[in-house]
Protein backbone atom coordinates (compact mmCIF):
# COMPACT_ATOMS: atom_id res chain seq x y z
CA UNK A 1 0.00 0.00 0.00
CA UNK A 2 1.14 3.82 -0.95
CA UNK A 3 1.16 5.47 2.47
CA UNK A 4 2.32 8.76 1.47
CA UNK A 5 -0.86 9.76 2.73
CA UNK A 6 -2.14 9.62 6.26
CA UNK A 7 -4.87 6.58 6.34
CA UNK A 8 -7.00 8.88 8.63
CA UNK A 9 -8.67 11.27 7.20
CA UNK A 10 -9.30 13.38 9.85
CA UNK A 11 -5.80 14.78 9.76
CA UNK A 12 -6.37 15.84 5.58
CA UNK A 13 -6.18 19.57 6.20
CA UNK A 14 -4.25 22.79 4.60
CA UNK A 15 -1.38 24.41 6.63
CA UNK A 16 -3.38 27.48 6.24
CA UNK A 17 -6.24 26.80 7.82
CA UNK A 18 -4.26 24.62 10.78
CA UNK A 19 -2.21 28.02 11.27
CA UNK A 20 -5.55 30.06 11.39
CA UNK A 21 -6.54 27.97 13.80
CA UNK A 22 -4.09 28.00 16.12
CA UNK A 23 -3.39 31.80 15.45
CA UNK A 24 -2.27 33.45 18.75
CA UNK A 25 0.08 36.65 19.58
CA UNK A 26 3.44 36.17 17.91
CA UNK A 27 2.76 33.04 16.01
CA UNK A 28 3.49 34.66 12.75
CA UNK A 29 6.79 35.44 14.18
CA UNK A 30 6.88 31.42 15.55
CA UNK A 31 5.56 29.79 12.49
CA UNK A 32 6.64 31.89 9.77
CA UNK A 33 10.26 31.48 7.87
CA UNK A 34 13.08 32.96 9.12
CA UNK A 35 15.49 34.13 6.68
CA UNK A 36 18.12 31.75 7.88
CA UNK A 37 15.21 28.75 7.09
CA UNK A 38 14.66 30.51 3.77
CA UNK A 39 18.66 30.43 3.14
CA UNK A 40 18.94 26.74 4.16
CA UNK A 41 19.55 24.25 1.16
CA UNK A 42 16.54 21.97 0.84
CA UNK A 43 16.63 18.53 3.03
CA UNK A 44 18.08 16.13 1.26
CA UNK A 45 14.99 14.08 1.16
CA UNK A 46 11.20 14.99 0.60
CA UNK A 47 10.30 11.62 2.60
CA UNK A 48 10.10 11.88 6.43
CA UNK A 49 8.67 8.64 8.18
CA UNK A 50 6.87 9.14 11.76
CA UNK A 51 5.21 6.93 13.79
CA UNK A 52 1.50 6.56 13.88
CA UNK A 53 1.71 7.63 17.55
CA UNK A 54 -2.10 8.32 19.26
CA UNK A 55 -1.27 9.96 22.84
CA UNK A 56 -1.97 13.39 23.38
CA UNK A 57 1.17 14.22 25.38
CA UNK A 58 3.12 13.58 22.33
CA UNK A 59 1.11 16.70 20.69
CA UNK A 60 4.04 18.51 19.28
CA UNK A 61 4.84 15.69 16.82
CA UNK A 62 1.07 16.11 15.59
CA UNK A 63 1.15 19.91 15.18
CA UNK A 64 4.52 19.39 13.22
CA UNK A 65 2.62 17.43 10.79
CA UNK A 66 0.82 20.69 9.43
CA UNK A 67 4.20 22.28 9.50
CA UNK A 68 6.79 19.83 7.59
CA UNK A 69 5.46 20.54 4.54
CA UNK A 70 7.19 23.92 4.62
CA UNK A 71 10.56 22.44 6.06
CA UNK A 72 10.24 20.89 2.44
CA UNK A 73 8.66 17.29 3.39
CA UNK A 74 6.16 16.48 0.69
CA UNK A 75 5.91 12.53 1.27
CA UNK A 76 5.19 12.37 5.15
CA UNK A 77 3.89 9.13 5.84
CA UNK A 78 2.74 7.77 8.94
CA UNK A 79 4.18 4.46 10.65
CA UNK A 80 1.88 1.83 11.57
CA UNK A 81 2.14 0.63 15.20
CA UNK A 82 4.53 -1.74 16.15
CA UNK A 83 5.03 -1.72 20.02
CA UNK A 84 6.57 1.31 21.34
CA UNK A 85 7.84 4.35 19.17
CA UNK A 86 11.13 3.54 20.16
CA UNK A 87 10.70 0.34 18.39
CA UNK A 88 9.59 1.63 15.29
CA UNK A 89 12.92 4.27 15.60
CA UNK A 90 15.25 1.16 16.02
CA UNK A 91 14.00 -0.78 13.45
CA UNK A 92 14.79 1.76 11.02
CA UNK A 93 10.78 1.61 9.99
CA UNK A 94 10.35 5.47 11.21
CA UNK A 95 12.91 8.96 10.74
CA UNK A 96 11.45 10.82 14.52
CA UNK A 97 9.10 10.30 16.93
CA UNK A 98 8.56 10.61 21.19
CA UNK A 99 8.87 8.21 23.45
CA UNK A 100 9.65 7.82 27.37
CA UNK A 101 12.87 8.23 28.04
CA UNK A 102 13.32 5.19 29.57
CA UNK A 103 12.38 2.69 27.18
CA UNK A 104 14.64 5.04 24.98
CA UNK A 105 17.36 4.38 27.35
CA UNK A 106 16.55 0.74 27.56
CA UNK A 107 16.84 0.72 23.94
CA UNK A 108 20.03 2.02 23.70
CA UNK A 109 21.81 0.04 26.13
CA UNK A 110 20.91 -2.66 23.85
CA UNK A 111 22.41 -1.36 21.12
CA UNK A 112 19.55 -0.31 19.10
CA UNK A 113 20.92 2.99 16.42
CA UNK A 114 19.12 5.56 17.67
CA UNK A 115 19.80 9.21 18.46
CA UNK A 116 18.31 11.43 21.28
CA UNK A 117 18.28 14.67 20.08
CA UNK A 118 16.12 17.13 22.19
CA UNK A 119 13.65 17.06 24.89
CA UNK A 120 10.56 17.03 24.07
CA UNK A 121 8.15 17.73 27.34
CA UNK A 122 8.17 17.34 31.43
CA UNK A 123 5.22 15.90 33.33
CA UNK A 124 3.07 13.48 31.86
CA UNK A 125 3.94 10.90 34.53
CA UNK A 126 1.77 10.16 37.79
CA UNK A 127 1.56 7.87 40.55
CA UNK A 128 -1.06 6.93 42.69
CA UNK A 129 -0.92 5.05 46.27
CA UNK A 130 -3.45 4.38 49.11
CA UNK A 131 -3.84 7.07 51.63
CA UNK A 132 -1.43 5.26 54.43
CA UNK A 133 1.37 5.69 51.37
CA UNK A 134 3.29 8.88 51.82
CA UNK A 135 6.34 8.21 50.13
CA UNK A 136 8.05 6.19 47.48
CA UNK A 137 9.87 4.07 50.34
CA UNK A 138 6.60 3.23 51.23
CA UNK A 139 6.10 0.76 48.31
CA UNK A 140 8.51 -1.61 49.43
CA UNK A 141 6.98 -4.65 49.84
CA UNK A 142 3.94 -3.21 48.52
CA UNK A 143 1.78 -4.47 44.95
CA UNK A 144 1.71 -2.05 42.18
CA UNK A 145 -0.40 -2.91 39.07
CA UNK A 146 1.27 -1.81 35.87
CA UNK A 147 -0.36 -2.48 32.01
CA UNK A 148 3.04 -5.21 31.48
CA UNK A 149 6.25 -5.47 32.46
CA UNK A 150 8.17 -3.67 30.57
CA UNK A 151 5.53 -1.07 29.63
CA UNK A 152 6.61 2.54 30.09
CA UNK A 153 4.64 2.83 33.71
CA UNK A 154 6.69 -0.07 35.12
CA UNK A 155 10.32 1.17 33.52
CA UNK A 156 9.73 5.33 34.53
CA UNK A 157 8.19 3.93 37.88
CA UNK A 158 11.43 1.15 38.80
CA UNK A 159 13.51 4.08 38.06
CA UNK A 160 11.67 6.06 40.51
CA UNK A 161 12.02 3.49 43.15
CA UNK A 162 15.86 2.82 42.51
CA UNK A 163 16.23 6.69 42.91
CA UNK A 164 14.13 6.04 46.49
CA UNK A 165 16.78 3.17 47.16
CA UNK A 166 14.15 0.37 46.31
CA UNK A 167 15.50 -2.80 44.23
CA UNK A 168 12.26 -2.26 42.12
CA UNK A 169 12.94 -5.92 41.03
CA UNK A 170 12.52 -7.89 44.34
CA UNK A 171 11.17 -4.96 46.34
CA UNK A 172 7.56 -4.46 45.58
CA UNK A 173 5.31 -6.92 43.85
CA UNK A 174 4.12 -5.76 40.12
CA UNK A 175 1.05 -7.15 38.94
CA UNK A 176 -0.38 -6.68 35.46
CA UNK A 177 -3.61 -5.00 34.93
CA UNK A 178 -5.57 -2.78 32.21
CA UNK A 179 -5.84 0.60 34.07
CA UNK A 180 -9.39 0.37 34.27
CA UNK A 181 -9.06 -2.60 36.48
CA UNK A 182 -5.88 -1.27 38.24
CA UNK A 183 -8.22 2.46 39.47
CA UNK A 184 -10.80 -0.34 40.80
CA UNK A 185 -8.33 -2.24 42.20
CA UNK A 186 -6.95 0.67 43.88
CA UNK A 187 -10.48 2.05 44.83
CA UNK A 188 -10.70 -1.12 46.75
CA UNK A 189 -7.62 -1.04 48.73
CA UNK A 190 -6.70 -4.21 47.19
CA UNK A 191 -3.55 -3.14 45.71
CA UNK A 192 -1.12 -0.47 46.53
CA UNK A 193 -0.25 1.75 44.09
CA UNK A 194 -0.91 2.73 40.04
CA UNK A 195 1.18 4.56 37.99
CA UNK A 196 -0.25 6.08 34.84
CA UNK A 197 0.05 9.20 32.58
CA UNK A 198 -2.44 11.96 31.50
CA UNK A 199 -4.65 11.98 30.74
CA UNK A 200 -5.75 8.89 32.60
CA UNK A 201 -4.42 10.43 35.63
CA UNK A 202 -7.13 13.08 35.59
CA UNK A 203 -9.70 10.79 35.72
CA UNK A 204 -8.08 9.04 38.95
CA UNK A 205 -8.36 12.16 40.15
CA UNK A 206 -12.05 12.95 39.15
CA UNK A 207 -12.69 10.17 40.71
CA UNK A 208 -10.61 10.66 43.84
CA UNK A 209 -9.02 7.38 43.36
CA UNK A 210 -5.97 7.02 45.98
CA UNK A 211 -3.30 9.93 46.60
CA UNK A 212 -0.75 11.66 44.28
CA UNK A 213 2.48 9.91 44.90
CA UNK A 214 4.43 11.44 42.88
CA UNK A 215 3.47 14.38 40.47
CA UNK A 216 6.26 14.72 37.28
CA UNK A 217 5.00 17.77 37.07
CA UNK A 218 5.74 19.44 39.84
CA UNK A 219 7.84 16.96 42.38
CA UNK A 220 11.48 17.09 42.18
CA UNK A 221 13.84 16.00 40.74
CA UNK A 222 11.46 14.86 38.08
CA UNK A 223 9.89 18.24 37.48
CA UNK A 224 13.21 19.16 36.47
CA UNK A 225 13.96 17.05 33.86
CA UNK A 226 12.16 15.62 30.57
CA UNK A 227 9.98 12.44 30.77
CA UNK A 228 9.83 12.54 26.75
CA UNK A 229 12.41 12.85 24.40
CA UNK A 230 12.35 13.08 20.75
CA UNK A 231 15.06 11.02 19.08
CA UNK A 232 15.67 9.70 15.67
CA UNK A 233 17.03 6.77 13.45
CA UNK A 234 20.61 7.44 13.26
CA UNK A 235 21.13 6.39 10.19
CA UNK A 236 18.31 9.53 9.59
CA UNK A 237 20.43 11.88 10.99
CA UNK A 238 23.67 11.06 9.61
CA UNK A 239 22.29 10.28 6.21
CA UNK A 240 20.36 13.88 6.34
CA UNK A 241 21.64 16.60 8.42
CA UNK A 242 19.79 19.11 6.72
CA UNK A 243 16.61 17.16 6.86
CA UNK A 244 16.62 16.03 10.79
CA UNK A 245 17.36 19.73 11.28
CA UNK A 246 14.10 20.94 9.68
CA UNK A 247 12.42 18.06 11.11
CA UNK A 248 13.14 18.54 14.59
CA UNK A 249 12.39 22.47 14.13
CA UNK A 250 8.82 21.90 12.72
CA UNK A 251 8.49 19.88 16.31
CA UNK A 252 10.07 22.42 18.67
CA UNK A 253 7.69 24.42 17.37
CA UNK A 254 5.14 22.12 18.01
CA UNK A 255 5.69 21.83 21.47
CA UNK A 256 6.00 26.09 21.44
CA UNK A 257 2.50 26.22 20.12
CA UNK A 258 1.58 23.52 22.89
CA UNK A 259 2.66 26.14 25.71
CA UNK A 260 1.47 29.38 23.87
CA UNK A 261 -2.05 28.41 23.45
CA UNK A 262 -3.28 25.07 24.74
CA UNK A 263 -6.68 25.52 24.55
CA UNK A 264 -6.62 25.65 20.52
CA UNK A 265 -4.03 23.39 20.15
CA UNK A 266 -6.68 21.25 22.35
CA UNK A 267 -9.63 21.61 20.10
CA UNK A 268 -7.86 21.40 16.72
CA UNK A 269 -6.58 17.55 17.86
CA UNK A 270 -10.07 17.17 19.23
CA UNK A 271 -11.29 17.93 15.96
CA UNK A 272 -8.53 15.60 14.04
CA UNK A 273 -10.12 13.11 16.35
CA UNK A 274 -6.47 12.23 17.93
CA UNK A 275 -8.45 13.27 21.61
CA UNK A 276 -11.76 12.73 22.67
CA UNK A 277 -11.48 15.01 25.76
CA UNK A 278 -10.88 18.48 25.19
CA UNK A 279 -10.51 19.73 28.37
CA UNK A 280 -8.16 17.22 29.76
CA UNK A 281 -6.17 18.00 26.42
CA UNK A 282 -5.80 21.44 27.78
CA UNK A 283 -5.18 20.64 31.13
CA UNK A 284 -2.31 18.33 29.65
CA UNK A 285 -0.84 21.46 27.61
CA UNK A 286 -1.09 23.84 30.88
CA UNK A 287 0.52 21.04 33.39
CA UNK A 288 3.01 19.87 31.22
CA UNK A 289 5.87 21.85 30.38
CA UNK A 290 6.18 21.90 26.44
CA UNK A 291 8.72 25.12 26.21
CA UNK A 292 11.28 24.11 28.60
CA UNK A 293 13.05 22.26 25.58
CA UNK A 294 14.90 25.50 25.47
CA UNK A 295 15.71 25.44 29.24
CA UNK A 296 16.35 22.14 30.75
CA UNK A 297 19.42 20.46 30.18
CA UNK A 298 18.81 16.94 27.71
CA UNK A 299 21.70 15.45 28.91
CA UNK A 300 20.90 15.25 32.42
CA UNK A 301 17.75 14.16 31.91
CA UNK A 302 19.82 10.89 30.32
CA UNK A 303 22.26 10.40 32.90
CA UNK A 304 19.38 10.72 36.11
CA UNK A 305 17.67 8.16 34.17
CA UNK A 306 20.60 6.18 32.69
CA UNK A 307 21.89 5.52 36.38
CA UNK A 308 18.96 4.48 38.24
CA UNK A 309 17.58 1.78 35.38
CA UNK A 310 21.13 0.64 36.00
CA UNK A 311 20.78 0.77 39.38
CA UNK A 312 17.67 -1.18 38.84
CA UNK A 313 19.55 -3.83 36.73
CA UNK A 314 17.62 -2.67 33.80
CA UNK A 315 20.56 -1.71 32.12
CA UNK A 316 24.28 -2.49 31.83
CA UNK A 317 26.00 0.53 30.55
CA UNK A 318 26.94 3.70 32.09
CA UNK A 319 25.58 6.66 31.81
CA UNK A 320 28.37 7.86 30.00
CA UNK A 321 28.08 5.32 27.64
CA UNK A 322 24.52 6.08 26.94
CA UNK A 323 25.30 9.68 26.15
CA UNK A 324 28.30 8.80 24.23
CA UNK A 325 26.76 6.59 21.70
CA UNK A 326 23.24 7.79 21.63
CA UNK A 327 22.56 11.43 21.84
CA UNK A 328 23.47 14.35 19.11
CA UNK A 329 22.32 17.57 20.17
CA UNK A 330 24.39 19.80 17.68
CA UNK A 331 20.61 20.40 15.96
CA UNK A 332 19.41 20.93 19.25
CA UNK A 333 21.47 23.82 20.04
CA UNK A 334 21.76 25.26 17.19
CA UNK A 335 17.67 25.41 16.92
CA UNK A 336 17.75 26.90 20.19
CA UNK A 337 19.90 30.50 18.95
CA UNK A 338 17.13 30.23 16.09
CA UNK A 339 14.03 29.51 17.48
CA UNK A 340 14.48 31.74 20.96
CA UNK A 341 11.71 32.32 23.02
Amino acid sequence: MDSRHDIRPHVQFGRRGFLRGLSVAGAAGLLGASRRTAAEPPPETARLRIPNAAGVCVAPLHVAEELLPAEGFTDLRHVPPMGRVADALASGSADIGIDFIGPLVIRLDAGAPLLLVAGAHTGCHEVFARDSIRSLADLRGKNVAIPALGSGEHIFLSTMLAFAGIDPQRGVTWVARPVGEAMRLLAAGEIDAVPTGAPVAYEFRRRQVGRTLVNTATDPPWSRHFCCMIAASRDFVRRNPIAAKRALRAILKGADLCALDPERVAQRLFERGITTTRDDAVQLFKENAYAKWREYDPEETVRLHAQHLRAAGMITSSPEKVLAQGTDWRILNELKKELKG
